[in-house]
């Protein structure tokens, strides 16, 4: 099962890994100090619209090295106009204390059992390789379930070749809306609760196959990201569906997510007027069955602005 791509593209639980609440104001600072390029070139931005609503769909991507430039004028234009800004979770320094409390409540064996007790030998030996590979005592882990274990495992590599969440997509984009009115599509606990609900040979499998792919995080995601800032939606979604197995596990982490979105948004163009900018994980808005081809079932129609 290859399910770092989808992880490392889509889900906000890379929010467990922020440190820093301070990081949009030295974002906005920095952005400050220079024009904004003009596209059309750039991170792909959509919105649907009827008489009186329009949304804005930008995928993000949740952990970025910090050179990596993206933020540009039609960005810019599309964000400032809105009323309301839209992410996946909350994301301000309270929700993100509550998350990681949460995460290490539900993450952890309350029973005496621990992690490489239910890992067979050779699974094991894989989960100890990865862990050396990165300097990393086999017994710290030990206290986690396998999903838990199997989230930190996909982040930390990245982290250690220079990937931040705090210089993520999500977290510029709230620190440069300043005051906007702020919404979620989902809760922390939804988002928990796809891992946690996971039962634990496929927490296993999950875990070992970032075990597998640690070598390879920072290698994937650049092309991932290559892809983004081009915005080249087609080229992104070839590069995750090159990693993806397990539909499965893609139908409760992607599609059933995006079917909930596509009804959010049908229900907020029906019910309430103004300008919203939503910005959720980029692989929500790539190839098919898409939030876009879900709104198109629903009579929908999604244009590319950039």
């Amino acid at each position: 099962m290859k399910l770092r791509s989808i992880v490392s593209a889509s889900v906000a639980t890379l929010a467990l890994f922020a440190a820093n609440p301070a990081f949009a104001d030295a974002h906005m600072e920095a952005a400050g100090e220079t024009a904004l390029p003009s596209g059309p070139e750039g991170p792909a931005l959509w919105k649907v619209a009827d008489e009186d609503t329009t949304i804005y769909l930008f995928g993000t991507v949740h952990a970025l090295k910090p050179d990596v430039q993206w933020y540009d004028a039609e960005i810019d234009a599309a964000l400032q106009s809105a009323d309301t800004v839209v992410t996946e979770i909350k994301m301000d320094p309270e929700s993100e204390a509550a998350m990681q409390q949460m995460a290490l409540q539900r993450g952890m064996f309350t029973d005496g059992t621990t992690l490489r007790s239910v890992l067979d030998e050779e699974q094991t030996a894989k989960y100890e390789a990865a862990l050396a590979g990165m300097g990393i005592p086999a017994a710290t882990f030990d206290p986690f379930e396998p999903w838990m274990a199997g989230l930190t495992l996909t982040m930390l590599p990245l982290l250690q070749k220079g990937y931040d969440p705090n210089s993520g997509v999500d977290k510029i984009i709230l620190g440069k809306s300043g005051d906007t009115a702020k919404d979620a599509l989902e809760t922390v606990e939804f988002q928990l609760g796809i891992f946690d609900g996971m039962p634990m040979d496929q927490q296993v499998e999950f875990m070992i196959s970032a075990a597998e792919g640690a070598g390879e995080a920072e290698a994937m995601l650049d092309k991932m990201v290559a892809e983004w800032v081009e915005g080249d939606a087609e080229g992104l979604a070839a590069v995750m569906n090159e990693n993806m197995e397990g539909e499965g596990f893609a139908e409760v982490l992607l599609y059933n997510r995006n079917v909930n979105w596509a009804e959010w948004i049908e229900s907020r163009l029906e019910t309430t007027p103004g300008t919203v900018f939503i910005a959720v994980g980029a692989g929500h808005l790539a190839g098919e069955r898409s939030v876009q081809d879900y709104l198109a079932e629903r009579g929908i129609e999604t244009t590319r602005v950039q």
